[in-house]
């Protein structure tokens, strides 16, 4: 962890709905005039589309430990090392991978599910702003948690969270349902080896739960809306946390538990400004202060 050079993690399963979040702090960003680096945590897969898709054909008994969960597939190597060095010394490499939603690299010229060649991160940034797989990961090789300061995680109930992977994947990717139900399966075990065991080590976790039935996400449906959830948030250490104050300030919010506060879904975006903000701003002031 480092006060000089402050980190900030933001980790979920893929569909998950950390871009939500992410977008959240962008406004703060902005708002703070806070100068971050943002790192994709899609950038340290190790293969791309296209010699994923020829390792499986040619071996195809390693489909499973090729998913983009596992430590195997994904040089996580590299993303200890460019925490440790942006948090030693504010600076470090990375690249980009090529989503269909990236409409400016296709137009210039990248072809999706490929990489940007590593480059530097941008000069004198206040803090690193992670959003992937791996922020929190712990492995008998790697810590990756042990970086950074403020770890994030977002993890909706897993039939939601199916729901919204299916939904982006078909809607905005391209894939059929077939397609992606396989992807989810075939990723079962990293998920429980990889994925799951990192929001025991965040700080803050947002979890959304629909009120609506999900029973089925195989099913083709619509994604349940904000008025239709509620979202639970656990803080790990609820004695830093201003209880009274969220409860004041957020319509029909309760608490659940000693450290775990409920908020109407449609209320999310207002309490992540209340919660994150006074971190972020906590974050700061301990590297001015320095």
């Amino acid at each position: 962890m480092s006060r000089e050079y402050p980190i900030i993690a933001l980790t979920g399963s893929s569909g998950a709905g950390t871009t939500t979040v992410k977008r959240t702090f962008e406004r703060m960003f902005a708002r703070e005039a806070v100068h971050a680096a943002f790192v994709d945590g899609d950038a340290f897969h190790r293969y791309t589309r296209q010699e994923l898709a020829r390792l499986v054909l040619d071996e195809p008994e390693r489909k499973d430990e090729l998913s983009h969960f596992a430590v195997e597939a994904n040089l996580l190597d590299r993303l200890e090392a460019l925490f440790q060095e942006y948090g030693e010394h504010g600076n470090g490499t990375y690249r980009h991978y090529i989503h269909a939603e990236d409409k400016q690299m296709i137009e210039a010229g990248y072809q999706v599910g490929t990489f940007t060649e590593w480059q530097p991160l941008p000069c004198g940034t206040d803090l690193l702003f992670y959003e992937g797989l791996h922020g929190g990961l712990v492995t008998a090789e790697l810590d990756i948690a042990r970086h950074v300061d403020l770890l994030v995680g977002v993890a909706p109930t897993m039939n939601l969270e199916w729901i919204q992977k299916i939904d982006r994947d078909m809607r905005h990717r391209g894939y059929a349902q077939e397609a992606v139900i396989d992807t989810i399966l075939g990723r079962m075990d990293d998920y429980v080896r990889y994925i799951q065991p990192q929001f025991s080590r965040t700080h803050i976790n947002f979890q959304r739960v629909p009120t609506v039935d999900t029973s089925n996400p195989f099913e083709v449906q619509d994604i349940p809306t904000d008025a239709e959830s509620f979202v639970v948030i656990r803080f790990r250490d609820p004695a830093t946390v201003d209880f009274p104050y969220l409860l004041a300030m957020i319509q029909d919010a309760f608490m659940s538990r000693p450290h775990t506060l409920v908020v109407p879904g449609s209320r999310l975006s207002l309490a992540m400004e209340l919660i994150l903000g006074p971190l972020v701003r906590h974050l700061l002031a301990q590297r001015r202060f320095r």
